[in-house]
């Protein structure tokens, strides 16, 4: 969830006591937006633009599914057999923000809403920071999806704009491992391996 999607008239600030305290007790997992993707994300944090994901997915989808105070264990095999209608992009969002952070990486996003320069429109959903020590080429972009049928757009239009700081394009998806197009396709599953 986007913070600015919680309270249009709110200011970080405000919730910054109750961001670390949830970050703190690991019930957060929290991804930073930045204004120009380059080596040391850090120093490009914005720090009105954030993204809270639950640091448990299963406490996620218990809470996302929570109709009569008890999670039916018919959810769960729907789920799990794809044979429920949901948002499934959040769920894969979250799987892949929780595994990364197990991984050690700090999570940030880049997203640019622009309506000026259809070039420049663009939302990645994770980037991370190679553990490669160089002036640049260290940073890799990571797109999640969730169905079988999807499309690249940011993900194609940020490796063109930003060639020169990255390292390798990830896109983690349902499917199999592959490389396509300078892009490395993972299973969900090897997230971790990140």
């Amino acid at each position: 969830m986007r913070f600015s999607e919680i309270d249009k008239g709110a200011r970080p600030r405000e919730y910054n006591n109750a961001i670390i305290w949830l970050t703190d007790s690991m019930i957060v997992n929290v991804g930073h937006g930045i204004s120009e993707p380059r080596i040391a994300l850090g120093l490009s944090e914005k720090q009105d633009d954030l993204r809270c994901y639950m640091g448990d997915t299963g406490l996620l989808i218990s809470l996302a599914f929570n109709e009569k105070e008890l999670v039916s264990e018919e959810i769960y095999q729907k789920i799990l057999t794809d044979k429920l209608d949901f948002n499934g992009g959040m769920v894969a969002e979250n799987i892949i923000s929780q595994m990364l952070v197990a991984g050690g990486h700090r999570l940030h996003f880049y997203y640019n809403p622009t309506r000026e320069n259809a070039e420049d429109r663009m939302e990645i959903d994770f980037i991370i920071a190679k553990s490669k020590i160089t002036s640049r080429h260290n940073l890799s972009p990571i797109e999640a999806k969730s169905g079988k049928n999807y499309t690249l757009n940011s993900l194609n239009k940020f490796m063109v704009k930003y060639k020169e700081n990255l390292d390798q394009a990830y896109v983690v998806h349902t499917g199999n491992l592959k490389v396509e197009n300078g892009i490395v396709y993972l299973p969900m599953y090897m997230t971790g391996l990140l």
